[in-house]
């Protein structure tokens, strides 16, 4: 495949980037200490739009599956999709006067209409991989590209939007919010059309058409798809968990707010593992190097846990945040590159090729539901132990923020890391599932 086409393949997660991870990053600390909405209500807010996301996920990705275009399955979802889902990234971080009642019900609103549009235009960007490729470690090497692109635009995000916030806003926040955010949408729809105009889906499908039952019936013995299902889902609650804490822990615990957007900007450091991933998927089995990258980033938690006992020692929280990260590329990157292979063996195991039901779900879904637990979470927490916005914190506050920001993802990486243990035998027929598949295409 050529360097154009990858790049374009990475510019469609830079896209969703730009907003998405304002919201990931940032939203929370939004809703409590810009919009002024308590804590328990802001993570309520976000597990709701999750749970919308367990119906509107499945019905996504059942029509992809029965999308047919002159442009394919997948593809024509960036052109349709690229306007609603910025304008209502934008809509999102606005801030009308409504009272409390309105603010929460305005909050809610837009936010899942924001996540939804999120489902239906980033689910393709995982789907479209079985079809731009056929070869396994091409797969793996646009999944590089791709996890390229997300840093990329996370990155950027990280570096320039409390920054932006503050110049623009003049020290207002919902006014820098509101002047920001239209900058990044602009951003994702014209990567968007970028990644709409070059890429081309070329392994070819039965025209026929997909229904909820053939769809539900790619699942059937899908043992390498529930494997990757559990384990993301897992993976993103604590993920997130870690980075919607990460403001309140800087703030408040070390007094270090400047550092915020110097720590988050590290996640950039798990390119170095991602752009290795092609090589060392031959020196060792991709199951084994997932493995080692949730392995890696228990003991980045653990590095925090020593730095925070140690009397809160920066240098030793900094590396831990780091080791995180730097493992985080693995383990995050992995399971959009194994989606594709689960989706060669439902059709290898049922005859049915279903990439937008499962992607929809194994991608989209875990990404959302966990995103959502994984804000809900520390939310809770705080509230439970008396957090009050913009004023220093009670020592049961400060322990509060402790346990959203290491011992909630701990728990749940080390929960992501069990499934992943019986994913080798299912590795081990990839190249006869290749084989048997081309020879069924001829």
């Amino acid at each position: 495949m050529t360097y154009p086409k990858r790049l374009s393949y990475a510019a469609s997660d830079t896209a969703g980037q730009l907003v998405f991870c304002v919201i990931s990053f940032y939203l929370l600390k939004f809703y409590t200490d810009v919009y002024g909405i308590p804590a328990a209500t802001a993570g309520t807010i976000l597990l709701v739009a999750r749970l919308v996301d367990a119906v509107d996920a499945p019905v996504w990705g059942i029509l992809f599956d029965k999308t047919h275009s002159r442009w394919g399955k997948s593809r024509p979802w960036f052109l349709w999709l690229c306007g609603p889902f910025a304008i209502f990234g934008v809509l999102t971080f606005l801030t009308p006067n409504l009272g409390h009642t309105g603010k929460i019900f305005y909050a809610a609103g837009t936010y899942i209409i924001c996540s939804v549009l999120y489902t239906g235009i980033n689910t393709p960007v995982t789907s479209i991989l079985s079809a731009l490729t056929g070869d396994p470690r091409e797969r793996v090497t646009l999944t590089c590209f791709r996890m390229f692109g997300s840093k990329l635009g996370v990155l950027i995000v990280n570096l320039t939007v409390l920054r932006l916030v503050e110049w623009l806003g003049h020290g207002d926040d919902r006014r820098g919010f509101m002047l920001v955010m239209p900058l990044y949408a602009t951003g994702a729809v014209l990567l968007y059309l970028l990644a709409f105009r070059n890429l081309e889906e070329v392994i070819p499908e039965k025209r026929r058409t997909m229904t909820i039952r053939d769809s539900l019936g790619a699942l059937r013995g899908n043992w390498p798809w529930f494997i990757i299902f559990a384990s993301s889902f897992w993976f993103w609650i604590g993920f997130i968990a870690r980075i919607c804490m990460a403001p309140y822990f800087f703030q408040y615990t070390l007094g270090r707010k400047d550092l915020t957007s110097v720590a988050n900007s590290l996640d950039f450091i798990s390119l170095a593992t991602v752009l290795a991933l092609p090589f060392l998927c031959r020196w060792t089995s991709k199951r084994n190097l997932w493995l080692a990258g949730l392995v890696g980033m228990v003991l980045g938690q653990l590095l925090l846990y020593a730095g925070i006992r140690s009397g809160n020692s920066l240098p030793l929280i900094m590396a831990g945040w780091s080791v995180g990260f730097l493992a985080s590329g693995i383990a995050m990157a992995m399971p959009f590159s194994l989606l594709s292979d689960s989706v060669d063996y439902g059709e290898w195991k049922t005859g049915i090729r279903a990439a937008g039901f499962l992607t929809a779900i194994g991608a989209a879904f875990c990404l959302k539901a966990g995103s959502g637990l994984g804000g809900a979470l520390p939310a809770w927490i705080l509230d439970a132990h008396g957090y009050v916005a913009n004023v220093s914190q009670s020592a049961n506050s400060l322990r509060g923020i402790e346990l959203g920001f290491v011992w909630v993802p701990t728990l749940c990486l080390v929960m992501s890391l069990i499934p992943v243990l019986f994913y080798g035998r299912f590795e081990r027929l990839e190249s006869r599932i290749h084989s048997e598949l081309e020879a069924r295409r001829l």
